[in-house]
């Protein structure tokens, strides 16, 4: 009986994967500014989310549902990691000669109320795995054809359902009726736009990169 040689990890979804998980952790940072995109005001993390969604359509594309549902798996473990030791350092205090201007920053940006935590991991999960589905569907019906319609239906209709998901479990009874509402409406609306622009343009640019990688390994 011989020892079979470990299958090889494809270069593409070893690249992705660690793109993935940073992509993971700085979507939250990120999200505690918002920007002014022309009309449009949106919180910073959607780029890093789209880069969630268009990386996970990618590995879909290339290798297949099961890989980008195990991408969006793993995803966890970063994201949960990374919330807890921001949890932990909050706890610690801070060292005697840090001034107390810096302190204050840090608290503000990384001392996110649980709801939010916890809106963000639900948001994630559901919203990134109803990308990948949603692009396997269409791929399955198309072929291989139109995968930048496919990633951008994919990415539009994510982005509604992380919205609703998020901005409902973080801010629901924090705002008033009205502001909530329009919090809830503004988003969407801006993110809609953003992954219409974007995502058909990223997931030509991260599709021929994977299979770059994968041609020269």
């Amino acid at each position: 009986m011989t020892d079979q040689a470990p299958r090889a990890l494809p270069r593409s979804l070893f690249a992705f994967a660690i793109f993935y998980g940073g992509m993971v952790c700085i979507a939250g940072v990120l999200a505690n500014k918002q920007v002014a995109l022309g009309p449009l005001a949106v919180e910073a993390g959607i780029f890093a989310f789209l880069m969630l969604v268009t990386t996970s359509s990618a590995v879909a594309e290339l290798h297949g549902r099961d890989a980008a549902n195990r991408l969006v798996l793993l995803g966890f473990v970063p994201l949960i990691v990374s919330t807890l030791l921001a949890l932990l350092v909050l706890q610690l205090p801070a060292a005697h000669d840090m001034p107390a201007d810096r302190q204050s920053a840090f608290a503000t940006i990384m001392g996110s109320t649980p709801r939010i935590w916890i809106g963000g991991i639900m948001a994630y999960g559901v919203s990134v795995s109803l990308n990948v589905w949603i692009f396997s569907r269409l791929k399955a019906r198309e072929g291989a054809k139109l995968v930048w319609f496919r990633a951008g239906i994919a990415s539009i209709l994510s982005q509604i359902v992380d919205t609703l998901i998020f901005i409902t479990v973080a801010f629901w009874g924090v705002f008033p009726a009205d502001d909530f509402q329009n919090l809830l409406i503004g988003q969407t609306i801006a993110k809609i736009v953003l992954s219409a622009v974007l995502v058909p343009w990223l997931i030509y640019g991260f599709v021929a990169l994977g299979r770059r990688l994968d041609s020269t390994a």
